[in-house]
């Protein structure tokens, strides 16, 4: 009953709700801010020369985005790739790029609002995101404990078991060792690093996602660079199937969009409001809130354009062994029949550390959002951490089409409230953007101050930004 439930109303959340609200954000956006994500594409890659500066108060802005990378970054760019396109076609890879495109403009929204209306917890370190800026910004106490509720669960509980089970899929593939044992020894080891904190999990994130990313990202390369001449082909097949030009049924252009658009958002995560937690924990450099948005949009083009295009090209260049197989194994499979043998162990190792980073940034995002659920206290911080790690073991040993479905309800609801908060407070992102743009035309360093009437006016902690 509860599967038959979950289902129906993914259906309808994700067959018409979330497909023309995310695109829509995501259009609205990009008008809005002048495309920035594209005559601004050099400027945030610039911004990383001076992002290592961190304080007593936060982290580095390159932790901040390493934690967000370390989250993006998990199963959607292997499994989710993979099952994208064997339910959607090679059409569905279109449009993954399409939604990540117009995502990083909704990506520059949502963390320039989380770093904006941040605070200071009682340790004095700056916390924050859209639970922080939809009660102050929008004075609305409902949306903020709603979008906690959402997060909580998805983040809490529900996306590491989809983490979990990946990493425990694969090396029972590979190695054929039994999940649970591979589920215990995930468990054991994120306990040791999310009992640590925001500080120790991006100090983790900041020396494991370069390294993961890049090897990952070589090893694929190697393989489109080795089999060139067939990569204009399947471009044209990827382009042509998302429009229609191939098919002559209407159905698999619609299945397309659907696993693009769903498989898309779930890898990048832009809208979904997650990223302006940690967002909203970094010291900017410039110290202006639009600078963490320009740093967060390269994580959405990282994460899609980059890396689950390799993926994508991966299993594209390998038609003959995508018929039965599905998740993981698909990429692994395609990895083997590239390289050999040694490259399902390859995909193995990589899925088990994009899906064990993504854990722990995870953690970091629902331990955030225990404030607006009044359980920012030591007790529920322990019932938080106990129950996490859990549903790692739950994860382990759970079937697939189980944990996609509640992973893709989660992240159904977060979304909604979420974007419903960026329409409404799309001004206030636009001026952000405008008053940093504005300075750099005048050839200043960008510094974001505010007086006591507009930091009143605005909703925003006292003092936080003060001239």
């Amino acid at each position: 009953m509860i599967e038959h439930w979950v289902g129906l109303i993914n259906s309808y959340l994700w067959g018409d709700v979330l497909i023309y609200l995310l695109t829509g954000c995501g259009i609205w956006f990009t008008v809005r801010l002048k495309a920035l994500q594209l005559f601004k594409f050099g400027h945030m890659f610039a911004l990383l020369r001076n992002s290592r500066q961190e304080s007593s108060q936060g982290i580095s802005s390159f932790q901040a985005l390493c934690t967000s990378l370390a989250a993006r970054v998990g199963t959607g760019n292997l499994m989710g790739v993979a099952v994208a396109i064997s339910l959607g076609g090679a059409g569905a890879v279109f449009w993954m790029w399409v939604i990540a495109f117009v995502g990083m403009a909704t990506a520059f929204a949502e963390s320039a609002l989380g770093q904006l209306y941040k605070e200071r917890n009682e340790q004095g370190q700056f916390r924050g995101g859209p639970a922080y800026y939809m009660r102050k910004g929008l004075n609305s106490k409902f949306l903020a404990v709603t979008f906690s509720l959402c997060l909580f669960f998805g983040y809490g509980f529900v996306f590491s078991s989809v983490q979990a089970n990946s990493i425990t899929d694969a090396f029972h593939g590979s190695f054929g060792i039994q999940p649970i044992y591979t589920g215990i020894i995930i468990t054991l080891l994120a306990g040791i690093i999310i009992f640590g904190g925001l500080r120790k999990i991006a100090r983790f994130a900041e020396l494991t996602v370069p390294f993961m990313g890049v090897t990952y990202f070589v090893v694929c390369l190697v393989v489109i660079v080795i089999n060139i001449q067939a990569i204009p082909a399947i471009i044209q097949d990827i382009v042509f199937s998302a429009l229609g030009l191939k098919e002559a049924a209407g159905g698999v252009v619609g299945a397309a969009i659907v696993q693009g658009v769903k498989r898309g958002l779930y890898s990048n995560e832009a809208g979904m409001g997650s990223a302006p937690n940690v967002a909203a924990a970094a010291t900017p450099n410039p110290n202006h809130p639009a600078s963490q948005g320009f740093i967060q949009m390269i994580a959405v083009f990282f994460d899609t354009i980059v890396i689950c295009s390799c993926t994508a090209f991966l299993i594209l260049l390998s038609p003959q062994i995508t018929g039965e197989i599905q998740g993981i194994q698909l990429t692994q499979q395609a990895m083997a029949a590239q390289v050999g043998e040694w490259g399902s162990i390859f995909i193995s190792l990589a899925i088990m550390l994009f899906a064990f980073t993504s854990i722990v940034a995870n953690f970091a995002y629902a331990d955030t959002n225990l404030k607006y659920l009044n359980l920012d206290g030591k007790a529920g911080h322990l019932f938080l951490r106990v129950g996490f790690l859990a549903m790692l073991l739950f994860g382990s040993v759970a079937t697939l089409p189980q944990v996609i479905a509640l992973a893709d309800l989660s992240t159904g609801l977060m979304t909604v409230v979420n974007v419903t908060a960026l329409f409404l407070l799309s001004k206030v992102v636009i001026n952000i953007a405008r008053d940093y743009q504005t300075q750099q035309a005048a050839g200043k360093t960008p510094e974001y101050s505010v007086s006591r009437s507009e930091q009143e006016k605005l909703g925003l902690t006292p003092g936080i930004w003060d001239k």
